[in-house]
């Protein structure tokens, strides 16, 4: 993995990306505005996975409202500095949501998608030491994130498998997918579509920095222990050779 000189992104140690927790819901037909009991079932899965070594949490739920997102987040961010100061919390596409409370919440970045705002321009919004991250899953879109290395902190790639969650109309890398994009990539690549905890020591093995884990989290019945297990797989030794058979 190559780097360019003369970046303006954050100085994120991609030590952080290896357990890597996306927010979800629960019900089959979600409103705009989430629930008070949806809201604290979120957070509570968050102060969890932060307690079990999480290094970030996105705040993604949709469909929601710009205020209940704010909203959402403040909450999230608020609990997750409690239970673990060293979680870092982005908010998923709304810069604007982030740019407002980054000052005062324990709120660090964002991720933002194809279709969202240009990231140097996120980057010019939000500051140098906020952490962007960009949603890609092919080689040619790998390559296209190239050109922002010098602003973007990160790439998540994917999906893994088929998911329910996100609809992005790529074809499922599987873990053979994950090797050349990652040597194609000049950033760190974190693998998100459909992962489960129990893949993650396979997925290290192919050089990703790390796991972004959504359903696996929201209905797991002890979300720290899902977070233990990940972080365990990036910090010890990976397989030499990943079982490719998916």
């Amino acid at each position: 993995m190559s780097e360019t000189s003369n970046r303006t992104r954050s100085s994120l140690d991609p030590r952080t990306l290896g357990c890597y927790f996306v927010t979800g819901r629960a019900v089959t037909e979600p409103s705009p505005t989430p629930t008070e009991d949806e809201v604290e079932r979120i957070v509570g899965v968050a102060i969890q996975a932060a307690k079990g070594g999480a290094g970030i949490i996105q705040v993604r739920s949709k469909p929601i409202t710009v205020r209940a997102l704010t909203e959402l987040t403040i909450r999230i961010a608020d609990a997750v500095k409690r239970a673990n100061p060293q979680t870092k919390v982005v908010v998923d596409d709304r810069v604007d949501v982030v740019a407002a409370l980054q000052g005062e919440h324990h709120v660090h970045g964002v991720h933002i998608g194809q279709d969202d705002l240009d990231p140097r321009l996120a980057r010019a919004v939000l500051g140098p030491r906020a952490i962007i991250g960009l949603t890609t899953g092919t080689l040619e879109l790998v390559r296209g994130a190239n050109d922002y290395a010098d602003v973007i902190d990160y790439i998540g790639a994917g999906p893994f498998r088929p998911t329910p969650t996100k609809r992005s109309g790529r074809e499922p890398l599987g873990l053979k997918g994950y090797a050349p994009l990652v040597e194609a990539s000049h950033v760190p690549i974190v693998a998100i579509g459909d992962v489960r905890a129990e893949d993650a020591a396979d997925l290290a093995a192919t050089g990703v920095a790390g796991v972004a884990i959504v359903r696996g989290f929201m209905n797991a019945a002890d979300p720290a222990a899902v977070a233990r297990q990940v972080v365990r797989a990036f910090i010890t030794d990976a397989p030499s050779v990943p079982n490719v058979d998916q």
